[in-house]
């Protein structure tokens, strides 16, 4: 089997990004973004998702966490659409439910070589989590995240109280969506997609 691994080194005014991911990983990660809650996210997307991640950042954190995060995002889709590649042999498709305390989230994919994004989360967040992340970051990592991983993501928060928890059960079900997407089929022949592409 061709290994299935992307690595984009990403550099603007504002971040220099180096993001590395192996599909076909144990969930191994070395993540530092400078951004301590966004790394304990990303720790935890590799882990669910079975990717050996690796994601080094530095970025303009003196002014505030915006470009870090969404420059680390953009990063990380291109390198899960160069190691997906053309998703032959995928089940293309992958949804999960995860309970976390009081809080339950849904995530579904398609890997359609479509980018769209529908994410739904309760009212009333506050701010900040932490002293560093934004609460209205989650949305736009996973916009970032599709339009250049090219994939259909929906994100459904049902219930949550706790908005580490709201937030980090969003993370874990995309990555565990994501594995179920890619995970190859052996009954799967070629894409699986009656366009014969995706």
């Amino acid at each position: 089997m061709n290994p299935r691994t992307g690595r984009i080194e990403r550099a603007t005014k504002e971040t220099k990004v180096l993001v590395e991911i192996d599909l076909d990983g144990t969930g191994r990660t070395d993540v530092s973004t400078g951004v301590g809650f966004y790394d304990h996210m990303l720790n935890s997307f590799g882990k669910h998702g079975l990717f050996d991640l690796t994601v080094q950042v530095e970025g303009d954190l003196h002014i505030d966490a915006h470009h870090t995060v969404e420059d680390t995002a953009i990063a990380l889709g291109q390198a899960f659409a160069q190691a997906a590649g053309d998703k032959a042999g995928t089940r293309r498709f992958g949804d999960v439910m995860i309970p976390m305390d009081e809080c339950l989230v849904q995530a579904a994919v398609d890997l359609s070589g479509r980018p769209y994004l529908v994410h739904n989360e309760p009212a009333g967040a506050p701010p900040m989590i932490g002293t560093e992340y934004a609460t209205t970051l989650t949305r736009h990592v996973f916009e970032s995240f599709v339009h250049h991983a090219a994939i259909a993501l929906h994100v459904n928060v049902y219930a949550g109280r706790d908005w580490h928890h709201v937030t980090e059960a969003q993370y874990k079900a995309v990555a565990r969506a994501l594995r179920a997407a890619v995970e190859l089929d052996p009954r799967v022949q070629g894409v699986p997609s009656t366009k014969g592409v995706l």
